[in-house]
C-alpha cells in the first residue's frame, strides 16, 4: 500500500498546485491513501468550505489541520466532517475530532492530528500523553495508525517518533513548511520525518510575500503577511507499507 502525504498547502497557490500535481503523482505512484495538512489553504490561515472540498476533489482521503484550525469562522459547517481533523489535543470539549479511522484496500486506517507546544502559542494538552493515550486505545482496532505532527520544533517532534516508536506505523511532521532530509526507519519499525514541507509559493519565506516578511525582521515593526504569488512547489512523502505486516518498508520525499 502506497501512502502519500502532502506538506502545508498555502494560499490559492498551494491549492492550485496541489489541483494540477496530485492527480499525476497518484498515478505516477500507484497512491491508494493520501493526506493532505490543509490548515494555511485559506490565505495562510485557516481554511474554507470551498477550499476544503477543492483539496479533496483534487485526490486527497482526508486533511489535517494545526495551529491555524480556526483561523476562518467557515471552519465550524464542516469540522465534523469524517474526512478533516483537528489536533487530537485541543481542550476536552472542542468540536471536531483529532482521531479518524478510514478503510483502504481493506485495511484499517487510524489518522491522528496532533500540536506540538513548544514554541507554539495555542492552548493545548500534552500530546505525547494525549496521542499515547489514543494509540493504546485503539491499536487492536486497526492495522495501520498515522500520525501528522504539527509542531515547530524539531526536537519536540523527534521525541515523539522515539517515544511512538513500534506503536505507530507513520509519523511526518508539519507546520515548519521546509521538507527535511532526515526520512527513516525507526528502531521499532515506525516510519518517520521530522517535515514533510510545504505546497505553496516557491520564491517566499514560508508562503508568505518577501518584503513584508523582510521589514518585520529588519524593522521589528509590525507588519500583515500577505501570501506571495508566481511560481508554485509542491512538496510531499510516500510511505509504502508491507500489506502483510503493515509495516513501512520504503520512505521518499517529493520536492
Amino acid at each position: 500500500m502506497n501512502i502519500l502525504a502532502v506538506g502545508d498547502v498555502v494560499g490559492q497557490v498551494g491549492v492550485r498546485e496541489l489541483q494540477r500535481r496530485l492527480p499525476k503523482i497518484k498515478q505516477k505512484y500507484n497512491i491508494d491513501f493520501c493526506i493532505v495538512n490543509g490548515e494555511n489553504a485559506a490565505d495562510g490561515m485557516g481554511l474554507t468550505e470551498k477550499l476544503f472540498n477543492d483539496i479533496l476533489h483534487a485526490g486527497a482521503d482526508t486533511v489535517t489541520m494545526g495551529n491555524h484550525t480556526w483561523g476562518k469562522k467557515d471552519i465550524f459547517k464542516f469540522i465534523d466532517d469524517h474526512r478533516i481533523l483537528r489536533p487530537i489535543n485541543y481542550p476536552e470539549g472542542v468540536c471536531g475530532k483529532g482521531l479518524q479511522f478510514y478503510t483502504c484496500k481493506n485495511k484499517k486506517i487510524a489518522v491522528i492530528n496532533a500540536i506540538g507546544r513548544a514554541e507554539i502559542n495555542i492552548l493545548s494538552e500534552n500530546p505525547f500523553l494525549i496521542v499515547k493515550k489514543a494509540v493504546e486505545e485503539i491499536k487492536d482496532q486497526v492495522d495501520i495508525i498515522i500520525l501528522d505532527f504539527h509542531a515547530e520544533a524539531t526536537a519536540e517532534k523527534m521525541a515523539m517518533g522515539y517515544y511512538l516508536d513500534g506503536e505507530i506505523t507513520i509519523q511526518f511532521g508539519t507546520h515548519t513548511h521546509v521538507q527535511t532530509a532526515d526520512e527513516k526507519l525507526l528502531p521499532n519499525g515506525t516510519a518517520y520525518i521530522t517535515d514533510i514541507g510545504m505546497t505553496g509559493p516557491k520564491h517566499s519565506i514560508i508562503g508568505m510575500e518577501k518584503d513584508a516578511a523582510l521589514k518585520r525582521f529588519l524593522t521589528a515593526l509590525p507588519e500583515r503577511y500577505k501570501i506571495a504569488d508566481g511560481e508554485a512547489m509542491f512538496n510531499a512523502c510516500i510511505f509504502e507499507v508491507d500489506e502483510d505486516t503493515n509495516k513501512t518498508k520504503r520512505i521518499f520525499r517529493i520536492n
